[in-house]
């Protein structure tokens, strides 16, 4: 099984200081329903692992959370792509629960959810939380630019081992490079 983790907010679609609380405020980055697509039809299986504590904070509820993953699935169909699964974790940052990333107890989810271990599987994602969660399982950590990503860069300056793109467009389109070289 080749998959990939991504996380939602500044990733797929822009992020906000204010959070993502309708559907109407759900807007996809330029590219990343066409990268999914990419990489759907590369054979992935896409997976997203995304921190919701908007849902700790009472700024939205479960069903409207729903409607903004159906508009998200919504767009990506249409692109001619896939999102076979989506884990979220709808703690706040106090609460001290095991699936908040940086935790990686959203990552051990999907593990258990395909029966595959995370070693090597990129987890892309635009913060250093992503970026913790992936190592912690073992995962390939991947930065991309968008959301909080240039920040992220910034603050991690000198880490050799970061992987970073552009955008999720650039990391797809890396991972389909790799996958036909039989990386």
């Amino acid at each position: 099984m080749k998959l990939v983790i991504l996380d939602r907010d500044g990733v797929i679609n822009e992020d906000s200081r204010e959070f993502i609380k309708t559907p109407e405020e759900w807007r996809a980055l330029p590219g990343s329903v066409e990268a999914i697509a990419e990489l759907t039809a590369g054979g992935f299986t896409v997976a997203v692992a995304t921190n919701q504590s908007g849902l700790a904070r009472g700024l939205l509820d479960e069903t409207t959370l729903a409607a903004i993953h159906r508009k998200m699935i919504s767009a990506v169909t249409a692109a001619g792509g896939r999102i076979d699964s989506i884990h979220y974790c709808p703690h706040g940052p106090g609460d001290n629960c095991d699936c908040r990333k940086p935790r990686a107890g959203l990552l051990r989810e999907i593990a258990g959810r395909y029966d595959v271990d995370l070693h090597g599987v990129p987890a892309i994602g635009d913060s250093e939380r992503d970026l913790e969660a992936a190592r912690a399982v073992g995962a390939r950590p991947v930065l991309v630019l968008t959301g909080c990503g240039r920040a992220t860069l910034r603050a991690l300056e000198g880490q050799r081992d970061l992987e970073v793109y552009d955008n999720l467009r650039a990391a797809a389109r890396q991972l389909l490079t790799e996958h036909r070289r039989g990386a």
